[in-house]
């Protein structure tokens, strides 16, 4: 049940949201996160608006990452972590655009608490998504990411989703290295490699607040294409 709110599994959880010029709607994405959450990071990845401010003014921690690149963004999160005293058990992923519903993160974290799982992956099934939310160039790049995935590697996964969660150590074994948009395609092959236990939960999706920085240029669309096949391919031949 999507905002299920049994709160007694929850454990420690942080959630790490990418940002570039999402003024207009991340105080949105930060009031919609559940209140069990003990920390929301957003990382400015060099915004050129008021990002940090308003995620400031809303409650999150801001840090800054001047290199631009998805992964860059996600990897200053993980570093930020790593050097808490009291580590996450959970960390959360979620785009900052609005385009995820915040309040599915009980959904997400679900199989985890439950002991169930390691990693979920947060799958924005057709019936569940709002028309026009995602381009036909989105939906054919997950689908043939995850056909290969399942032919070359025997994955059940139906989509890269940002929105998901991992246990706090499983995600440190994973070493993720990626800066740009291979970041999320690279998590799951190395999920697979290791043999993690993972599982994916249907989730809400709908329109962007603001013109995506990937789907919404050819040349995002290009370079996002051939990082996760490039990923894909090099995880093939080893």
């Amino acid at each position: 049940m999507y905002g299920s709110q049994d709160t007694g599994s929850m454990r420690d959880i942080s959630v790490i949201i990418p940002a570039f010029n999402e003024a207009d709607s991340i105080a949105k994405v930060i009031a919609d996160i559940p209140e069990v959450v003990s920390e929301i990071i957003v990382i400015d990845n060099n915004s050129t608006d008021n990002t940090s401010i308003v995620a400031t003014a809303a409650g999150a921690t801001v840090l800054f990452e001047p290199q631009k690149g998805y992964g860059n963004a996600c990897l200053k999160g993980i570093n930020y972590l790593s050097k808490r005293s009291n580590r996450p058990s959970i960390v959360v992923f979620m785009d900052g655009d609005y385009s995820d519903y915040p309040e599915d993160l009980y959904d997400i974290v679900k199989p985890i608490t439950d002991g169930k799982v390691d990693f979920v992956i947060g799958a924005r099934v057709k019936e569940l998504r709002e028309e026009g939310s995602m381009t036909p160039q989105q939906v054919f790049g997950n689908w043939l990411a995850t056909f290969l995935m399942k032919v070359l590697f025997g994955a059940r996964f139906t989509d890269l989703g940002p929105f998901r969660a991992i246990t706090y150590e499983r995600l440190m074994e994973l070493e993720m290295a990626d800066k740009t948009y291979g970041w999320t395609v690279e998590m799951q092959l190395k999920a697979l490699k290791r043999k993690i236990a993972y599982t994916e939960v249907p989730v809400r999706y709908k329109k962007r607040i603001g013109i995506s920085k990937v789907s919404g240029t050819v040349k995002g669309t290009i370079f996002a294409g051939v990082k996760i096949l490039s990923w894909i391919i090099k995880y093939s031949v080893k």
